[in-house]
């Protein structure tokens, strides 16, 4: 089942309660005023009110309404089993197929590998793995195990989060790019020089960037988002090509 169920303030507020309700029950004959307010109130939706208190739904609200109200006619979801569906969908994870199961990351960050040189931030909703989560989708075996490794890249500042507990993509290749590298030998600690030169990159990029975001006009973040991917782009050419050339001139 593929929802676009996004949370309030995604796209402009714009439907009343009744609107709502005129608009879904068609679909669902015993949906009310009370059982919306009930929906709400149990965190499921949560449409934006105006300053005299009025709820106003936008067009995401309605097809995650819509959304619950299909797992709860069709699948029997109790509505904690729905929100652990909708949290999972609102993280960028794939729900669980069953209740009680566990949302996985989708099949598309699993199979991606490590971050090559046409990788690079995108404007999709950014995946939030918990720690367990991030762990579980990993999938390679390391010495010293993936929790122990998760701590060190953290100690040394090769992996942050999001500051609320929370890990991404780029975080899930940091950790299983580490583990492949820790087969080597390679561990962590050896790893500093590589977030030093990441940030050094940044730089670069932000020197570039930094008066694009200033300019004025509809065009210019767009512009500057381009120029700063166009740049990490070349910036990684570059060192991939200075690795793969010093190798080549030791015959390695």
């Amino acid at each position: 089942m593929s929802h676009a169920v996004g949370r309030s303030g995604s796209t402009r507020p714009s439907l009343s309660i009744g609107e709502v309700l005129a608009e879904l029950q068609p679909e669902f004959a015993d949906l009310t005023h009370s059982k919306l307010r009930f929906l709400e109130d149990r965190g499921l939706v949560e449409p934006q009110r105006t300053a005299a208190g009025y709820r106003k739904f936008t067009r995401a609200d309605v097809e995650r309404l819509r959304l619950v109200l299909v797992l709860q006619r069709d699948r029997f979801m109790p509505l904690k089993a729905i929100g652990d569906y909708l949290d999972a969908l609102d993280r960028g994870l794939e729900p669980p197929d069953l209740p009680g199961g566990a949302p996985r990351a989708p099949r598309a960050v699993l199979d991606g590998g490590a971050v090559g040189p046409d990788r690079f931030v995108t404007d999709q909703r950014r995946l939030r793995l918990r720690r367990a989560e991030l762990l579980e989708s990993v999938q390679v075996e390391a010495a010293p195990p993936l929790d122990a490794l998760l701590d060190d890249l953290e100690s040394y500042g090769l992996l942050v989060g999001d500051g609320s507990g929370y890990y991404d993509s780029d975080d899930l290749d940091v950790v299983r790019t580490a583990a492949e590298l820790a087969a080597f030998g390679i561990e962590a600690r050896h790893l500093r020089a590589f977030r030093t030169a990441a940030d050094r990159e940044l730089g670069l990029v932000e020197q570039v960037v930094t008066p694009l975001r200033r300019q004025r006009g509809p065009g210019s973040p767009a512009k500057a988002e381009e120029v700063a991917r166009e740049i990490s782009a070349l910036c990684v050419r570059l060192h991939a090509t200075l690795v793969r050339s010093a190798l080549t001139r030791r015959g390695t």
